[in-house]
């Protein structure tokens, strides 16, 4: 399991005070309140930085970041991505999981015929969608709902799947 967490990628400076302007990955963003520490990715490397304010705008997160304080600070972190240490993130509820969990994992169906892996996830409003590629390169879309995914495994990186009508090779 990594160890950091994608929360948020920067898309801009906000003000004239050093505030970055972010787009939120999480399903909570009040979530930033809590947040002492952030890691942005920048050219691959990780510099960690203090966070001194946080206030929203929209569904956007607007951050101040210790030695931040003006836009020449700011610009050069647009487009970069905030992550934070996986002991930082919020509890989930049940049957929840971290995105970066579940990419790579291997899905297999009920009778343990191998689909493929999951290369991404994407939500849809109502639930997740799980996008399966197998060997040949050929996507499955799965939802991510109890008719569908019956079992997870996040340590043997293992997800056991239903095949409803229309699904996979029923397409």
């Amino acid at each position: 399991m990594q160890n950091l967490l994608e929360i948020g990628q920067i898309v801009n400076y906000y003000g004239i005070k050093g505030f970055l302007k972010v787009i939120p990955f999480t399903d909570d963003i009040k979530r930033f309140d809590n947040l002492k520490t952030v890691y942005i990715e920048k050219n691959k490397k990780l510099v960690e930085m203090q966070i001194e304010e946080v206030r929203y705008h929209n569904q956007l997160v607007l951050l101040k970041l210790k030695g931040l304080d003006d836009i020449n600070d700011t610009i050069q972190y647009k487009n970069c991505y905030i992550k934070i240490d996986r002991k930082d993130a919020v509890e989930l509820q049940e049957n929840s999981y971290f995105i970066v969990d579940l990419i790579g994992m291997e899905v297999y169906t009920e009778e343990q015929k191998l689909l493929g892996v999951i290369v991404d996830v994407f939500p849809t409003g109502s639930n997740d969608v799980y996008v399966v590629k197998d060997k040949m390169g050929k996507q499955i879309l799965l939802p991510a709902i109890k008719d569908v995914v019956k079992d997870v495994q996040v340590e043997n990186k293992k997800i056991i799947v239903h095949l409803i009508e229309g699904l996979g090779e029923n397409q």
